[in-house]
């Protein structure tokens, strides 16, 4: 599975790979992996980054490894694991027998920096980390020495030594390394590599109370594994000079070189998982897999394909610049996936009762519908068809519109695969709201065409009297805003769409629709693509979570 179309040009990762293959650089292995922090779900972000990582090992004939990046014990759970597991998986992609932990590495990396401060290329600093972040400036200002940097190999190792043994408390000391306080790149600036963290571990239970960070862990671990090819996103960039850095400072022989590409930025959410965190532990959302929440757990109970993000990620493609993807490019991808597999079927948000008073009282007929209006090979259902049935409300106006080709009082419309009706009364309530149609029927036009050659610009879904209620969730973008978290001022929160979500329960659905299982997907003719609840629905109590609509209505309102 490659991340480009066949069709066009190779991006720059597929491009350094050839030409590492062509000069024979690591052997011409070509070994990558995914490597995620256990600290919370993964979001579309991450499924580009799977299709890169697992899609450019497989089109070169290579390996990638999926390893849990699990350094900080604070954040980090078995859940997390669980679901990062399932994700991947679930997307169409599998490590075989290459699941690993940062944490499989702690006695390697210990001793890797114990090396580092025996070769005097790494100090323990009993600065605060407060003190630290003085000390090494920024770009405009110059770092200094720390007072510690002199300490002796004797007094580094006894020191790194006794916080290993749980003797300081958070905090007392860390390890750096020591490299140039004078570099222009602040990154270089003795950078700490271990810390005190006295927290119990997801894996190693109270084995440590030192953990390396990500910097230290991240290359080291690429190193033990074999990785050739360590791709990242550009926030790394500037971050790869102390990956080389350490990396040469400890590894001989062949080594892995990190690659940076853009990460994704899309429209209406926010790509961060301590803001995801936030609206979940704050209850902005019912959970990580809330539909409304670009989670790959949200999307796949929202009922997005693994085809369908794997598509997305080919459509945006692979550079190293930055840039803002439309959400209409997602929503695209599931439309296309979703219009060539989703069987269709008939439901009702807002049920308006018609009866048809030419139409036999008692009975009914099966009317044979196709599932696919191009596709034969997914056969068709029967749809029961009776006296008593029920429109979309929006669908009859008693004074229409200019423009407006539904049902109105005298107009005759078709319904799907049925009859041409035609309304004759309206029956209203006491207060003058509309409650029925009385309408009739022209059984020479069943199946949906007249043998008069008459022609009616309009064609209605419908669902037969005895349909079934379904509850029916109305998903939009979470977000208001295109940059919900651009604006520094304003909590990005502040931005949430109050219409994200819309709960109709009592929309009506054809008999069939009854019996869905969780994950289900289909068309709703005329209302968009939808999906039976995987949490929440089962046979005979369905609920249905709307994917996306038919169109790109956002844009329209939005004009509006």
């Amino acid at each position: 599975m490659t991340t480009t179309n066949e069709t066009q040009g190779l991006n720059f990762l597929q491009e350094v790979i050839e030409e590492d293959q062509r000069t024979g650089k690591h052997g011409g292995r070509v070994h990558t992996r995914f490597p995620p922090e256990p600290n919370g779900y993964l979001h579309i972000g991450h499924a580009k980054a799977i299709v890169v990582n697992f899609g450019l090992a497989g089109q070169y004939g290579g390996k990638c490894n999926l390893r849990l990046d699990d350094t900080n014990p604070l954040t980090e759970d078995t859940d997390y694991v669980e679901s990062i597991q399932r994700d991947v998986r679930w997307l169409g992609f599998d490590w075989d027998d290459r699941r690993f932990f940062a944490s499989d590495y702690f006695d390697r990396l210990y001793a890797f920096a114990e090396q580092l401060i025996t070769e005097g290329k790494a100090y323990v600093c009993s600065l605060s980390a407060e003190e630290i972040s003085q000390y090494r400036g920024d770009f405009t200002t110059p770092g200094r020495d720390s007072p510690y940097r002199t300490r002796t190999v004797e007094e580094n190792l006894d020191l790194f030594r006794r916080m290993k043994a749980g003797e300081f408390p958070d905090g007392k000391h860390t390890l750096r390394a020591k490299i140039d306080m004078t570099s222009p790149n602040p990154v270089l600036r003795d950078p700490p590599i271990y810390r005190i963290r006295k927290a119990h571990h997801h894996r190693t239970g109270d084995k440590w109370c030192i953990y390396p960070l990500y910097d230290f862990a991240h290359c080291l671990s690429d190193a033990i594994e074999g990785i050739t090819h360590s791709v990242c996103t550009l926030e790394f960039e500037n971050r790869r000079v102390l990956y080389d850095w350490i990396v040469d400072a400890l590894i001989k022989g062949d080594r892995p070189y990190q690659y940076e590409f853009a990460r994704l930025n899309l429209t209406y959410t926010v790509m961060s998982k301590r803001k995801l965190l936030q609206l979940v532990t704050e209850k902005r959302v019912s959970g990580w897999d809330d539909p409304r929440m670009l989670t790959i757990s949200g999307l796949r109970r929202r009922g997005y394909t693994p085809a369908s993000l794997r598509d997305f990620a080919r459509r945006i493609g692979v550079s190293k610049s930055d840039s803002l993807i439309d959400m209409g490019v997602l929503e695209l991808s599931i439309r296309d996936d979703l219009n060539e597999t989703a069987p269709r079927a008939m439901a009702v948000l807002r049920p308006l009762k018609v009866v048809v008073e030419n139409y036999p009282e008692g009975q009914t007929e099966e009317l044979e519908v196709a599932n696919h209006p191009k596709k034969a090979e997914l056969g068709s259902r029967k749809v029961p068809f009776m006296r008593e049935l029920y429109i979309e409300a929006d669908d009859f106006q008693e004074v229409p519109e200019k423009g407006f080709f539904r049902l109105a009082p005298g107009k005759e419309v078709r319904l799907r695969s049925a009859y041409f009706i035609k309304c004759e009364q309206v029956i209203k309530d006491a207060a003058g709201h509309i409650t029925e149609l009385r309408c009739t029927y022209d059984p020479a036009t069943r199946g949906g065409d007249s043998p008069d050659g008459r022609k009616v610009k309009g064609t209605l879904h419908w669902v037969p009297g005895n349909a079934p209620t379904a509850q029916v969730r109305l998903y939009d973008r979470l977000f208001s805003v295109e940059q919900p978290d651009r604006d520094k001022e304003k909590d990005f929160k502040e931005f949430l769409n109050p219409n994200s979500l819309e709960v109709v329960t009592d929309a009506r659905v054809e008999p069939a629709l009854a019996q869905a299982n969780p994950g289900d997907r289909f068309q709703f003719e005329r209302l968009g693509y939808f999906c039976a609840d995987a949490n929440d629905s089962k046979p005979g109590v369905p609920v249905f979570n709307r994917t996306v609509t038919l169109k790109d209505s956002w844009v329209k309102e939005q004009k509006k």
